[in-house]
């Protein structure tokens, strides 16, 4: 299960983006993002516009299983999308078409993972530019300490 940070102080109220009519759902993602090829691991989010600090940048959505099918359908893959929420369910995001899925891990992230009532959430630690990929530090992962780390930070501790 990924390991929780805290995130910095929230914006203030008069800065934050107009509320969405009740019932209706928000969007998964807040910004404008895409996904593709990345010097970590495969496919990467990019900020396709500049994202401001202690914003949530959206969330990875995908179907809600079991963990004992999360732990299942991980065993023996190279990348998983999937991310427990609970010590009863996950979100496995493998199917998704939506780019947030693609966050690759570092050990200097720029972004951390939030669990909120069993949704997967993505805050900006700092400001975003445009094109700078997306990262979080997964914290503990179905990989267990068996994937060489490939981010490139200067404090890489080198596995998964």
């Amino acid at each position: 299960m990924p390991r929780l940070t805290s995130l910095p102080a929230a914006a203030p109220p008069e800065t934050e983006a107009p509320a969405r009519p009740r019932g209706q759902p928000q969007p998964a993602m807040r910004y404008a993002l895409r996904a593709g090829p990345s010097r970590i691991d495969g496919l990467g989010v990019f900020a396709a516009e500049a994202i401001p600090a202690r914003r949530k940048i959206g969330e990875m959505r995908g179907e809600s299983i079991s963990v004992r099918e999360a732990r299942r359908r991980a065993k023996g893959r190279a990348r998983v999308h999937i991310v427990e929420v609970s010590e009863t369910r996950a979100v496995d995001a493998t199917d998704s078409p939506e780019p947030m899925r693609n966050i690759n891990h570092s050990c200097a992230p720029n972004a951390v993972l939030r669990i909120r009532q069993g949704r997967v959430e993505f805050y900006a630690l700092r400001d975003i530019a445009p094109g700078e990929e997306i990262t979080c530090h997964y914290g503990d992962s179905h990989h267990e300490g068996r994937l060489t780390c490939r981010c490139g930070a200067a404090n890489c501790s080198g596995r998964l």
